[in-house]
């Protein structure tokens, strides 16, 4: 398991630190805490549930996508163990930098619901692939109804603006996409490419070479599975993972609008949405775990538009909650649960066993 408990639990604490830095600043920045604490005492209930449901769509839309996929190669996988898959993969990716967490968890989970490695790996690529092509939609697509005029008075810092990080992401997703689009058409020089490293590898260190006639299985069944794609039924499922990355997002992109109408704030629907498809690209790669600090603050300098000052740190935190909090709380019991019943170290003796 590329994730040890140890990364993880640090991750966690990072996580929590830095979002809780942020929103004291933020309170700070409101210099109102009365207000802070009054509009959680003035919540709309009805918007607030719906924002409990949101937050779940890190579980249910995110595992039926990976089902969409992950069936195509490895028929009769269970839509349940896919839900648990996609809810951690997307908990792991709020403990790590840059999301890295995500794939290595969505692949150990699959592992756990009896899917072998080469299919969780194509699955796990192809969600991915899935995400790439949605954003590559949803940014300029976002831009061209104007969502990027609001972002470009909004400096950062040496006179960058918000709107030239959003293009600096994009042209990373553009870079990603030609990788990926590279993996698709040419999966045999890509398979070749793995083997030839593989021998490198097993010439300069006998542990390696102990395990390489397994892993070249492995390599030539992924290989397998990538081309299984290129089918008609492939395409298909690759374009239905694609559709339900929107559900999958959908804690991302509308969290936004339902935290300001539970504030009691009215809102534009479709000014708020493109918005927050700025923000969650802007944030896709960031640095930090889960993004926290810098969404806490990328947030309240976008939505300042929209949210009264006095507002802005509730309006954040209940924003953060619905897009993040709620899966990382989650996911930590489930995790914790998991280590308390013995399953993650039964399961790391069993890969061990078997490599």
């Amino acid at each position: 398991m590329a994730l040890t408990p140890r990364l993880l639990r640090r991750g966690l604490e990072l996580f929590a630190a830095i979002s809780i830095a942020g929103v004291v600043a933020l309170v700070f920045y409101g210099n109102n805490f009365q207000a802070f604490v009054q509009a959680f005492l003035g919540l709309h209930w009805g918007w607030l549930a719906i924002g409990l449901g949101l937050s779940s769509m890190d579980w249910f839309g995110g595992g039926t996508r990976l089902w969409v996929v992950a069936r195509h190669v490895h028929p009769g996988v269970r839509l349940r163990d896919m839900f648990v898959s996609g809810g951690m993969s997307a908990w792991a990716a709020y403990l790590t930098p840059f999301q890295t967490g995500a794939g290595p968890m969505m692949m150990w989970t699959m592992g756990r619901a009896q899917v072998r490695l080469p299919e969780a790996m194509t699955s796990t690529f192809m969600t991915f692939i899935a995400t790439v092509i949605f954003f590559a939609v949803a940014g300029p697509v976002a831009i061209f109804f104007g969502a990027g005029r609001s972002l470009q008075s909004h400096g950062v810092v040496l006179g960058i603006t918000l709107y030239d990080l959003f293009k600096t992401s994009l042209l990373i997703f553009v870079l990603i996409g030609i990788v990926m689009a590279f993996a698709m058409f040419f999966p045999r020089l890509l398979r070749d490419a793995v083997h030839w490293l593989a021998g490198k590898l097993e010439r300069r260190s006998r542990r390696v070479a102990q395990r390489i006639d397994h892993l070249r299985d492995g390599i030539d069944r992924a290989h397998e599975c990538m081309v299984a794609f290129r089918s008609p039924r492939g395409w298909l499922a690759l374009f239905w993972a694609v559709i339900l990355s929107g559900p999958s997002h959908a804690n991302k992109l509308l969290a936004g609008y339902v935290a300001m109408r539970a504030l009691g704030l009215e809102a534009q629907f479709v000014d708020i949405l493109l918005i927050q498809t700025f923000i969650t690209f802007l944030l896709y790669f960031a640095p930090t775990p889960g993004a926290s600090g810098l969404a806490e603050l990328l947030s309240a300098a976008v939505m300042s538009i929209y949210v009264p000052r006095i507002l802005l740190p509730s309006y954040t935190l209940l924003w953060r909650f619905i897009n993040s909090y709620a899966t990382v709380i989650f996911g930590s019991f489930l995790f914790w649960y998991w280590l308390r019943t013995g399953l993650v170290r039964r399961e790391d003796t069993v890969i061990e066993s078997t490599s």
